[in-house]
């Protein structure tokens, strides 16, 4: 069996879900959690360890509630995600931040300890079986070091009835690459089609069948060097009153991919996508996984004790 981590990104802090510390909220029957299933289909695929990205601040609960138990299973790490953790002397012109640094200092914070090839997810996203196949079979079964791949889901599968979301919309071309990635806020079902709110504040259409990004990724340990060269570039490039912008991996490969130095291949799964973005989202991903378990796609409990 071939090497592959897991990169599991968990120190977002979860405004939009009213409090609380939504990636660790139950939704299986037995007390689980997304990441529960998201690992249980990681190591079905093949993957052979798992890395957290948490906040110090969360650690004590995090370990309670999965951690532990997780570390049964399969090899385990920690890292952890701090506004803080920058080089010299941008933690003194940014002191005041409180921030965190978004979705690419969280990958760049795996840097010392991830070694082999690596797919990067959100914590409270359940992605289905499929995605981590495809994922571990493409990282696994090519050498190509200059790429990384996505696993594209179609929009109509990851929408919120509960709330506008954010969704990477993606262009390919006719081999499968993505082309561009456009980050567009507060997409909602209207009738067949979808809508959202550009720019101008115009509400613009969207095809339901489009693919989008849903920050899963993966890698190669090479990437991490980009990263790190790009968090340099984004730091020099912020106006120290500038607290609020973040080093986010669309934008970054979107920047990549616009200067011809990446090549991305994108996968796509036909899995629908759970999360909860919004509290009231709890309910559907409780009532999806239920229905998941009946039809015995899971086991219940999902791992045993």
């Amino acid at each position: 069996m071939h090497r592959a981590t897991l990169v599991i990104m968990a120190a977002g802090i979860g405004s939009r879900f009213g409090g609380g510390i939504k990636q660790l909220e139950p939704v299986g029957p037995k007390g689980e959690i997304i990441m529960d299933y998201s690992i249980h289909d990681a190591l079905a695929a093949g993957f052979d360890r798992v890395v957290f990205v948490i906040r110090k601040d969360i650690e004590e609960d995090f370990k309670a509630i999965i951690g532990r138990r997780i570390e049964k299973l399969v090899s385990v790490s920690y890292v952890y995600q701090e506004v803080s953790d920058i080089p010299q002397p941008y933690r003194e012109i940014f002191a005041a931040r409180t921030k965190p640094w978004g979705t690419g200092q969280a990958i760049l914070c795996c840097k010392e300890v991830v070694d082999s090839p690596f797919l990067v997810i959100n914590a409270d996203d359940y992605y289905g079986k499929q995605a981590y196949l495809a994922a571990y079979e493409y990282l696994t079964k090519t050498s190509q070091s200059e790429e990384i791949c996505m696993v594209g889901f179609v929009l109509r599968n990851t929408l919120s009835e509960n709330g506008g979301v954010t969704r990477g919309i993606c262009k390919l071309n006719k081999a499968g690459y993505l082309t561009e990635v456009i980050e567009t806020h507060d997409i909602v079902r209207k009738g067949t089609q979808g809508a959202a709110v550009n720019a101008k504040k115009d509400e613009v259409e969207i095809d339901l069948d489009v693919t989008v990004s849903m920050n899963m990724w993966g890698m190669r340990p090479s990437f991490f060097q980009v990263l790190e060269t790009g968090f340099m570039n984004f730091l020099q490039g912020l106006d120290k009153d500038d607290l609020k912008a973040e080093y986010l991996l669309p934008t970054i490969v979107g920047e990549l991919l616009e200067q011809e130095q990446i090549s991305v291949k994108v996968l796509t799964s036909k899995d629908k996508w759970f999360g909860v973005t919004y509290k009231e989202d709890k309910a559907v991903v409780v009532a999806a996984i239920k229905a998941l378990i009946d039809e015995e796609v899971y086991p219940s409990p999902l791992f045993k004790r």
